[in-house]
C-alpha cells in the first residue's frame, strides 16, 4: 500500500501480483509432480468487454503456469449445444476449472448452464451448492470478486474481528457472498440496497465500507464515518470533462480525507478477481482431489475426472 497525506491507497495492482506468484510457485509444485492444473474458458458471442475479460484470464493463466482451453461459441450458439460443451469439460479430468463468460446471449438460460458446471470445476462459485456452502461456512469454491475484497482487507486492517461491515448491493456475484465471507470473519454485518431507508446513516455506522451498487459517485463522503476502510468494487464508464473515464461507486476525491484506507477505481479492487479466479482453478483442483480420495468404490480412477 501506499500512504499518500497520511492516507492508505489499498493498491490492487501490487496485492494482485502477490497473490499471483503465490498461485506461479504453487502451479510450480505441482507441475513437478506430474498435475497440470487446467482452467477452460467459455465465451458465447462477441461481446466487446466481455472479449477483453476472457483475453485477461487465459493471458494471467499463461503467466502462472495454468494450462488454458478457450471455446468461443457464435452468439447464435443453442443452448443445448452450450450445456453438452459443458458436460464435456465437467467429465474431462485434464479441466479442473470452468468459467462461463457472463452475460450469455438472451435466448439461452444463464442459470441454467450455470448450474450445469460441475460445483467441484466452479471457479466461478455460482452454483448452488457453492452458494448453500459459503452460507454454511464451508471449504467451497467463493466468487472471485468478493474473495478478492477480502484478502485486501486482511491486509488492510488486519483481524476483521468484531468490525461492523455495511455492504451497499445485494446482487448474487458480489453482495451476497461478501457479505457471507465478512460474517465467517466474524464481522457484523449489515447489507444496504436500494429499498433500505436512509442509506447515508446506515453507512455512517460502518468500520467497513464496501460499495457494490453499480452506481457512479453514489456514496460522498457525507457517508463515511471518519477511519473507515472503504472497498470500491464498483466499475463505471462515464463521459466527463469531454472523456471517457472509469469512477466507482465512492466519490473517491471526498472520500479520500476521511478514509483510513480506500481503492482506487481502477487499480483497486479489479485486478484482485482475476488472480482469485487463478487461486479458485487450484482450489477447485484439491477439492477434487479429496473428493476422488473420498470415493473408495472408484479409488483407482483418476483422482480429477470428476462431474
Amino acid at each position: 500500500m501506499n500512504v499518500h497525506q497520511n492516507i492508505k491507497l489499498i493498491d490492487g495492482k501490487a496485492t494482485s501480483a502477490r497473490v499471483l506468484a503465490e498461485v506461479r510457485e504453487q502451479v510450480l509444485a505441482l507441475r513437478e509432480a506430474g498435475i497440470q492444473p487446467g482452467l477452460a474458458v467459455v465465451l458465447v458471442g462477441s461481446d466487446a468487454a466481455s472479449q477483453v475479460y476472457v483475453r485477461n484470464k487465459v493471458l494471467r493463466a499463461e503467466e502462472v503456469g495454468i494450462r488454458s482451453l478457450e471455446h468461443r461459441l457464435g452468439a447464435d450458439t443453442d443452448e443445448q449445444t452450450l450445456l453438452a460443451l459443458v458436460q464435456r469439460l465437467n467429465a474431462d479430468p485434464s479441466v479442473n476449472g470452468i468459467l462461463v463468460q457472463l452475460p450469455l446471449p438472451p435466448h439461452i438460460d444463464e442459470h441454467r448452464v450455470l448450474q450445469a458446471v460441475s460445483p467441484l470445476k466452479d471457479v466461478d462459485g455460482f452454483h448452488s451448492a457453492n452458494v448453500g456452502g459459503l452460507a454454511q461456512g464451508r471449504d467451497v469454491l467463493t466468487p472471485c470478486t468478493p474473495s478478492g475484497c477480502m484478502r485486501l482487507l486482511r491486509d488492510a486492517c488486519g483481524d476483521l474481528r468484531g468490525k461492523h461491515a455495511v455492504v451497499v448491493g445485494r446482487s448474487n456475484i458480489v453482495g451476497k457472498p461478501m457479505a457471507a465471507l465478512l460474517l465467517q470473519a466474524d464481522c457484523t454485518v449489515t447489507v444496504v440496497h436500494s429499498r433500505s431507508r436512509d442509506l447515508p446513516a446506515l453507512c455512517r455506522q460502518a468500520d467497513i465500507l464496501v460499495a457494490a451498487a453499480g452506481k457512479p459517485r453514489l456514496i460522498g463522503a457525507d457517508w463515511l464515518k471518519p477511519g473507515a476502510v472503504v472497498i470500491d468494487v464498483g466499475i463505471n464508464r462515464i463521459e466527463e470533462d469531454g472523456r471517457s473515464r472509469l469512477v466507482g461507486d465512492v466519490d473517491f476525491a471526498a472520500a479520500l480525507p476521511l478514509a483510513a484506507a480506500i481503492t482506487p477505481v481502477p487499480g483497486g479492487v479489479g485486478p484482485m478477481t482475476i488472480a482469485y479466479l487463478m487461486k479458485n482453478t487450484l482450489l477447485a483442483l484439491d477439492l477434487q482431489q479429496q473428493a476422488a480420495l473420498a470415493r473408495p468404490s472408484q479409488e483407482h480412477a483418476p483422482c480429477l475426472s470428476l462431474c
